[in-house]
Parts: C-alpha cells; structure tokens; sequence
C-alpha cells in the first residue's frame, strides 16, 4: 500500500509504503526498489510493516542494509471519563485560536532531539500542523494543550479511526515541563472527550517500550496488544 501527502512532501511517515506482513529472506533490496519507484523525489525512506506479532529481530536485513527498525507498543484504552490533576499555574483546554496552532508547531521544533535540518523540518511542522487543523475543524476530533502561563508546554490530538474507535496523535510535552503531569492532564481531557463527544469506547496509544512515558499510559488502564514496526532512513542534517 502506498500512502502519500504531496502538501507536505517532507512529512516521512505520510510518505511510505505499508508492507502485509514480514518481507521473506533476501527481499529487503526488493522493497527498497519498490519505495524508490513509487516516491522517486523522496530523499528519506519509510515503510511500514503490518505483522502485528513481528519483533525488530525480524527485520535484520534492512538493518544490514544501514536502515534503522522502530519497534513500538500499539495500546488500547477504553474511552472513559476520567479524571487528573492539572500542574499548578497551568490550565487544560482544546485548542481554540490560531495562537495555539502557531504555538503547536513552536513546541514540536523544542521537542526535536534529532540533528535534523532547519527549515526542512519547519516546514514539516507547520504543513503537519495545518493538517491535523484541518482534520479538526472538519470534525474527525480534536487538539488539545496543557498552557503553563500562556504557553504551550504539552499538547497532543485525539482522531476518529473508525467505528467506535479513536487515536491518540502526537504526544508531545517540552522537555522543560517533562514530569510535571502535563501529560497525564492532557490525556485525561482527551480521554473525556473521546468518551462523550466523539462517543467511542475504544482509545489506541502507540507508545515506545523502552522510553519512560509508557508507564503513564499503562497507570492510565491502556494496555499492549501488538506491535508496530517501521523501518527508515531519516533526513537528517546536511
């Protein structure tokens, strides 16, 4: 399956090929070939594997060809109303003004940790930004932000993605704010709202294993069901 965004061509994972099941030995060069034919101006590589039981392990061929494998934890929730302390000083809403946008892509640039390029990754952000907008005020769902003192530290998104089920999209807190229960703020609000506005009963979070904000979403009742695998050649500084 090939997925594309030519609004926003350096968007990697809107520009990929989704691969039905773990490529088979010596077949790694043949999906490279494929994602060269079908995004030929694409200076990254991206492709998705769709094996929900598969393990970074069985993707040791891409890696010998100097490919990096994400392994992550797809979690489901159920869409309940619940509740959480918001930090002091700070306050939790939907996003609501052209403002919060402006300041969505700021937080996304502070929360970068890769050697990435710039402007490339500006534009990235503010055509990514315009998107998820777009999505939102087209009614699929929501943004929303934890603002400490007027400013974006926290923010994440909450789409519809299909009967009965929503997504969690880009959960981000600045790395000045980490640990404080932003999160855990947000995503409580945005627990609520999936539960009595976009009326869902299913809430899946795709988490990193190894990274620490999983123990939030676990404490929070989701839970692992499978895994997602991605293989890339990111675009980094030049």
């Amino acid at each position: 399956m090939l997925v594309t965004s030519p609004h926003n061509p350096e968007h990697w994972w809107g520009n990929f090929i989704l691969i039905k099941g773990v490529p088979g030995p010596g077949e790694a060069g043949h999906w490279l070939s494929i994602f060269r034919e079908e995004l030929p101006d694409a200076e990254h590589v991206a492709i998705g594997i769709d094996e929900p039981d598969a393990v970074a392990s069985d993707l040791g061929e891409f890696a010998a060809l100097g490919l990096e494998i994400e392994q992550s934890s797809v979690m489901v929730g159920s869409a309940v109303e619940m509740t959480a302390l918001v930090p002091p000083g700070s306050e939790v809403h939907p996003f609501m003004s052209d403002e919060d946008w402006t300041q969505s892509v700021e937080l996304r640039l502070r929360c970068e940790d890769r050697d990435l390029e710039p402007e490339s990754f500006r534009r990235f952000a503010e055509a990514k930004a315009s998107t998820n907008r777009r999505l939102c005020e087209g009614g699929l769902g929501s943004w929303f932000g934890s603002f400490e003192g007027g400013v974006l530290v926290c923010q994440m998104g909450l789409l519809r993605a299909g009967p009965g089920l929503a997504r969690f999209q880009s959960v981000e807190t600045d790395p000045a704010a980490r640990r404080k229960g932003h999160a855990r703020a947000v995503v409580a609000f945005a627990n609520r709202f999936g539960a009595e506005v976009l009326e869902v009963d299913r809430l899946v979070m795709v988490a990193d294993p190894n990274y620490f904000a999983i123990d939030l979403y676990r404490s929070m009742g989701f839970v692992e069901e499978e895994t997602q695998l991605q293989v890339e050649r990111p675009v980094l500084g030049r």
